[in-house]
């Protein structure tokens, strides 16, 4: 289901073809050369939703030998290279390595973390934030920030009415000249003349209405953004550990660096996906 671009609205069809015009045998033909139709009919899964399942797909997280995705499976980036870190194991204990590293000798300095320490770090990290996002004045900030959006929402939206109803009585002011001029009441110049303010107003109107509209589109972004932050922030804060669907939601990538000679720090760099 979360495969077939039927479910987000996409017609698809040409998946196969025949082989030759001599036999009605059909072969699957590549995905470039389908035919897709965009929004045919009503989708009834988010696109969101469908790009994030595809983007798993094609990372084909493997999993370890108990038939578990590994945590940071396909996440977990050596930061000297770029290559994606491979899993290894020893003495019960998982780790993290560049796969780069085994190709040459010199292809990469390497990067190496066990799974245990990068969780801890990524805990460590979002509980700051934690800390940082749920802060009480600044959440009681960010709540009077999102009352004054809903404040310029609704005055928008006062005014977009206000250009709509003066709209339709332009409109109306142009149809009854028209009228006027097909009775022979008026003449075609007189209405060209009468008219041509009406729809220069008309016209600045539908503009004001488009450009409150779009505004009010640009409101509802930053209203939703700041409450997907806080309610990601808010479910997941102070964990004692992580689970793939946490990492799944929470991050995008970790660029994982070589240990620090003389110390036992990694450097890491999170790439949040909020």
């Amino acid at each position: 289901m979360l495969t077939n671009e039927i479910y987000i609205g996409n017609m698809v069809q040409g998946k196969y073809g025949s082989i030759s015009y001599k036999t009605k045998q059909n072969k699957p033909r590549p995905k470039e050369q389908w035919y897709r139709v965009g929004e045919t009919h009503e989708p009834i899964i988010d696109r969101a939703l469908w790009d994030k399942v595809q983007k798993m797909v094609k990372e084909r997280a493997k999993p370890f030998d108990v038939g578990t995705i590994g945590l940071f499976a396909r996440k977990a980036r050596c930061a000297n290279c770029g290559y994606v870190m491979r899993s290894s194991k020893n003495r019960g204990r998982h780790y993290l390595q560049c796969s780069n590293r085994h190709v040459a000798k010199d292809a990469c300095i390497g990067s190496f973390i066990s799974v245990d320490k990068l969780e801890q770090m990524v805990i460590d990290e979002l509980n700051r934030l934690s800390a940082e996002y749920l802060d009480k004045d600044d959440l009681e900030r960010k709540i009077e920030f999102c009352s004054n959006l809903q404040s310029q929402k609704d005055a928008i939206l006062a005014n977009i009415a206000a250009y709509e109803k003066r709209v339709a009585e332009l409109s109306k002011g142009i149809r009854d000249l028209y009228m006027d001029k097909v009775k022979g009441l008026i003449n075609a110049v007189d209405y060209t003349e009468l008219s041509k303010d009406f729809i220069a107003d008309r016209e600045r109107l539908e503009k004001l209405i488009s450009d409150g509209r779009r505004q009010i589109e640009e409101i509802e972004i930053k209203m939703e953004v700041g409450d997907n932050r806080r309610e990601l922030i808010e479910r997941y804060t102070n964990p004692e550990h992580l689970s793939r669907e946490m990492v799944e939601i929470l991050i995008d990538y970790i660029s994982v660096g070589k240990r620090i000679p003389k110390t036992k720090d990694v450097p890491i760099e999170i790439h949040w996906d909020f």
